[in-house]
């Protein structure tokens, strides 16, 4: 059985890297892929091995968390990445080693194993990682949808019934020329509606129409995606008019904690919108004590934003403009 060998740091994942990988596996019966550790990105190395387990879940990936940093083609740095190499495979023997880099050749020689080029010039793919990373909306074609939505910041936006989720949401999408994810369930409500109520399962319904929405507008999205409350207002909701939801429910809304990467609590100190669709002031303040105490309880930072629109907007540019994706967010309060 022959065996083939790819690396990098796939910071991110483009198509030249896809070419990359699917030549090797046309010519191979097992492909190897090493993910290396890189400072490079604020992806960490699991997210971005991940991607490669995702889309080529036939080949073997080996997360390199110690991989060294020094690149270049003096003796010493091609001797430290060949010994890098070799150790992590243990002994493992390769018959090719895959590469659109001028060290695939040293490797390949390290390593014994016939040297594959593919596409060095960047001819049939003309991108790189560091392009993409200046600017994924530019070069979007050349990267995959599953690690394009990772690369997009989505903050959502939290609150009891009329706190100006909506009009912030729609005015920063506006400001940052981007997508906005409004509510679903304003829609889903209007459409199915008993009596101004939606049963159980129809509120499971609503929270997975929400996201196959909001997973639509991640890939339409450049850097952000604003998205106006999530399955945790679905899950509140149907606790404070069912007394309980249905055990799915419970999954998508403990699942939000992972799922976006910041989180924004819209107070209440704005005047209370009284349409006929709500059920009044106090089902307002009751809600986001409910928002609030979720957050808590499944231990969620969150940033309360307050006041005017403007004032509002303001803040949350503030918290954007500090705040890497990946990054700890902990960063952002430090003084």
């Amino acid at each position: 059985m022959s065996v083939g060998l790819t690396l990098g740091k796939f910071a991110p994942l483009h198509k030249g890297h896809q070419l990359l990988i699917e030549t090797a596996l046309q010519q191979v019966d097992k492909l190897i892929i090493m993910v290396y550790d890189t400072s490079v990105t604020s992806v960490p190395l699991p997210a971005r091995a991940g991607w490669v387990r995702k889309l080529y879940p036939q080949a073997e990936v080996i997360e390199a968390w110690n991989g060294p940093e020094e690149t270049g083609y003096t003796p010493e740095i091609q001797k430290l990445q060949e010994e890098f190499i070799l150790q992590t495979l243990d002994g493992r023997h390769i018959d090719a080693f895959f590469c659109s880099e001028p060290y695939g050749e040293h490797v390949s020689q390290a390593l014994g194993a016939k040297c594959e080029i593919v596409d060095q010039d960047r001819v049939r793919i003309p991108v790189s990682g560091t392009l993409i990373r200046a600017d994924p909306a530019k070069y979007r074609e050349w990267v995959d949808p599953v690690v394009y939505r990772d690369l997009i910041v989505n903050a959502v936006f939290l609150g009891g019934p009329s706190t100006g989720k909506s009009t912030l949401v729609g005015a920063l999408a506006k400001e940052y020329g981007t997508e906005s994810m409004l509510e679903y369930g304003r829609e889903y409500w209007d459409a199915h509606q008993v009596d101004r109520r939606l049963t159980r399962q129809q509120l499971v319904e609503l929270a997975e129409g929400h996201l196959e929405r909001e997973e639509q507008r991640l890939l339409r999205a450049d850097r952000y995606l604003f998205t106006d409350t999530n399955a945790i207002t679905t899950y509140l909701f149907s606790l404070h008019y069912h007394g309980s939801a249905e055990p799915r429910l419970l999954e998508l809304a403990q699942d939000c904690a992972k799922r976006y990467d910041l989180f924004f609590l819209c107070d209440i100190d704005i005047p209370y919108d009284d349409t006929w669709d709500r059920s009044g002031d106090i089902n307002r303040q009751e809600m986001q004590r409910r928002t609030v105490a979720f957050l808590q309880e499944y231990k969620i930072p969150y940033f309360t934003v307050r006041g005017t629109l403007e004032e509002r907007i303001s803040q949350v540019k503030g918290i954007l403009e500090r705040y890497t994706k990946y990054e700890n967010i902990a960063e952002l309060t430090t003084p």
